[in-house]
């Protein structure tokens, strides 16, 4: 491994301190340089299951930008730099150099102990004191060769790749089993929606014997650290006894990819299935009761059961779901009759925008930066999750390499030309689906008890700003039949707690209502739109009625009974129908659900809005087949 030189630091250094507008140079950019380049820096960090671009983004988080407007000149060093240096040079007097190195720094920067990125590397979970040693022997060495040799990758009889696998996936899954002599990997589990890659491995170690299967969930490294992140502060403390856990820290062996592994604690799980999987072999009946009687309880305790009252504003809670509310190709500079969006934000302004119309963003939080594709995404807020929950702007065309932009930035001003806005994604989503009425009518054909029910597309707007009377609950935040796992005892697991956070009680439910709708409703009914209409008039009143074990509504019957017990007002389903609202306009968006699924989830979303904007219901309103139009029928 190569040790850096002084010089190539600093150089790299001040680079990092004009990029980020600071113009000194401080012991947090002497760290970024070191993590920049390839030496000792990086592989220790890749050594801890840490990608360097994600501790040098959250170097940058903790530390924030500088002002444009230069107040010195040259570059001078902070008094912690300077303490910093002269630890180093003693270090380096110690081993009878003449010049300072890498390790020397590292070394000084670690034994200082109190700087910026000695608290982010804490944070991190890092042990600072295994690291200084480390540092200071050189010891870059992840593979120690008492562990045994790489071991081999097999593929069970049953393995059916919807994922295939590429060389970079196999020096991961490598890398994590190292010190094995062999890993079988069962099974490809159909995960959620996100692209993850997620597989069932069962290890064989140096002595044949094999240990009980794990399941790995393989992705882009900023999600996978994310999630290790969030699943420590989160979700840790809160699950049940026998649940996955994470026990490892992630796996990297590139910037762009990384690896968690969930050990499944059970007395005996066997080979785990995801539900979604499943769910067919099953039946309704079993996974009604595998919701029902094992997931909420189970879970419930700590999560959902733990409510307390919560009144918010929609655009709060479910803003993030949909598509970005404008998409913009970066420019330079903008022209003077440039539209400004700012917070507070004025949506209905740009909803009607024409391609090319000038835009400047102010005062939006970085929320996500993917430098492959050059492009930014933001959002309302100051860093953390508020700036994820709301009216997203996507930056196309990024030059990259003159900014150090990073998540949770607060960007002053930022301009682009539009492209596209929220409106004409949703409205391209749906359009592919071959709709069988006007995408531009105030109300669809009607299902259930409405003969016509309010269109999504144009209705979802005025429900942004609707105040809810609902609950704060610990959320999972992606819960779907892909994340729910059975073990061959039926013992329930959850994976993939990337979006763990506290919010809204009911949008779990919400969120797996949809997903059953895709997988178990559906196929008992067909793809096209007069079988989705069939299929949304059976969950119509759902909480209402109570369908036989053997019915595919057994199983959203059981999420109802769930819903009922967490309304924030015993019988009042307004904020479970919002919830439904958003959710379903969402998933119709999906290109990885199927056709049906995406139409019944669009008309999901408009029975919901026909619930909400109609004369209400309750757990006793009667269900009827006669109830009034409230919507003119589509010219």
């Amino acid at each position: 491994m190569p040790i850096l030189s002084l010089r190539d630091i600093q150089i790299s250094a001040r680079q990092e301190s004009v990029r980020m507008q600071h113009f000194y140079l401080g012991v947090e950019h002497l760290f970024v340089s070191m993590l920049t380049l390839d030496g000792v820096t990086r592989a220790l960090m890749q050594q801890r299951g840490l990608t360097p671009e994600y501790v040098i983004e959250a170097v940058r988080r903790r530390l924030g930008k500088g002002s444009q407007q230069r107040t010195f000149a040259g570059m001078p060093y902070t008094p912690r730099t300077e303490s910093v240096m002269s630890i180093a040079s003693d270090l380096m007097l110690e081993r009878g150099a003449r010049e300072i190195n890498e390790i020397d720094l590292l070394t000084a920067l670690l034994e200082e102990g109190d700087s910026l990125p000695v608290r982010v590397l804490r944070q991190l979970g890092i042990d600072v004191a295994d690291l200084r040693q480390a540092a200071r022997t050189g010891d870059t060495d992840e593979r120690p060769a008492a562990l045994g040799a790489v071991p081999q990758i097999a593929f069970s009889e049953r393995y059916q790749a919807n994922i295939p696998l590429s060389a970079e996936h196999y020096r991961l899954l490598r890398k994590m089993f190292y010190g094995c002599s062999q890993i079988l990997i069962e099974r490809q589990l159909l995960g959620g929606y996100s692209g993850a890659l997620i597989l069932v491995v069962t290890p064989v170690g140096a002595d044949e014997l094999r240990d009980a299967p794990c399941v790995v969930k393989i992705d882009r490294s900023d999600i996978i650290m994310d999630e290790a992140q969030r699943y420590d502060s989160q979700v840790r403390a809160s699950l049940p006894a026998f649940t996955a856990r994470l026990e490892d820290t992630p796996t990297t062996v590139s910037p762009e990819l990384a690896a968690l592994r969930y050990t499944l604690v059970s007395a005996d799980a066997g080979e785990p299935q995801d539900l979604r999987m499943a769910a067919a072999a099953l039946g309704p009946s079993r996974v009604a009761a595998l919701i029902r009687d094992e997931l909420y309880p189970n879970f419930g305790k700590t999560w959902w059961m733990q409510r307390k009252p919560y009144r918010f504003t929609v655009w709060t809670e479910y803003d993030w779901l949909l598509p970005p509310l404008l998409t913009l190709e970066a420019t330079k500079t903008a022209a003077p009759d440039a539209v400004v969006l700012r917070d507070p934000v004025r949506r209905d302004r740009f909803s009607g925008l024409d391609y090319g119309v000038p835009v400047i963003v102010e005062n939006f939080s970085v929320h996500r930066v993917d430098r492959d594709r050059h492009t930014l995404s933001l959002s309302i807020g100051r860093g953390g999750e508020s700036a994820r929950r709301a009216y997203r702007v996507e930056f196309r065309d990024l030059d990259m390499d003159q900014e150090a932009h990073f998540r949770g930035e607060v960007i002053d001003r930022i301009t682009g030309k539009l492209w596209k806005t929220r409106d004409d994604l949703l409205a391209t989503a749906i359009s592919e689906l071959a709709p069988d009425f006007d995408l531009r009518a105030a109300a669809l054909p009607g299902a259930g008890r409405y003969l016509t029910m309010p269109n999504p597309l144009q209705r979802y707007l005025a429900l942004l700003d609707r105040q809810v009377d609902g609950s704060l609950s610990k959320l999972h935040g992606d819960l779907h039949l892909g994340n729910i796992l059975v073990g061959h005892r039926g013992i329930t697991f959850l994976i993939d707690f990337a979006q763990a956070r506290s919010g809204h009680a009911l949008f779990d439910w919400a969120c797996l209502e949809v997903s059953l709708l895709d997988r178990m409703v559906m196929p008992a009914f067909g793809e096209d739109w007069q079988a989705a209409r069939a299929a949304i008039s059976a969950v119509d009143g759902l909480e209402n009625s109570t369908p036989g074990g053997s019915s595919p509504l057994a199983p959203t019957a059981a999420v109802r009974e769930i819903v009922s017990a967490n309304l924030a007002t015993f019988g009042r389903w307004l904020e479970y129908d919002l919830a439904l609202a958003f959710c379903g306009l969402r998933a119709a968006t999906w290109e990885t659900m199927s056709p049906g699924g995406r139409r019944a989830a669009f008309l999901l979303s408009a029975l919901a809005m026909a619930n909400i904007e109609g004369s209400g219901r309750s757990s006793g309103d009667p269900t009827t087949s006669d109830r009034t139009d409230i919507y003119p029928q589509p010219s």
